[in-house]
């Protein structure tokens, strides 16, 4: 995902914040392990170059992976998300 669409996601559960509080506290937890994936990089392969740069690689890729596994259950119809259409826009 690239920035602008981490940021209009954040935003739409901001302005729906009273809907979805469990929503809202996940997105948060996406959010900081993408933060911890990608300043995380650097020190994880100086000390753990194999196990730190895949858990780097995976914190990094959470927020892609979970837009995803959403977008698949939204559209069999298992999960409704209404804020897929933020994701998706930009």
């Amino acid at each position: 995902m690239t920035l602008q669409q981490l940021s209009a996601v954040k935003r739409w559960h901001i302005s729906h914040h009273r809907q979805g509080t469990l929503e809202y506290q996940v997105w948060d937890l996406l959010l900081v392990s993408w933060v911890i994936g990608f300043v995380g990089l650097p020190p994880a392969m100086v000390l753990a170059p194999e196990a730190g740069g895949a858990a780097c690689l995976a914190l990094f890729l959470s927020p892609t992976l979970y837009v995803a596994l959403r977008r698949r259950l939204h559209r069999r119809g298992r999960l409704r998300c209404d804020w897929l259409d933020s994701a998706v826009r930009r």
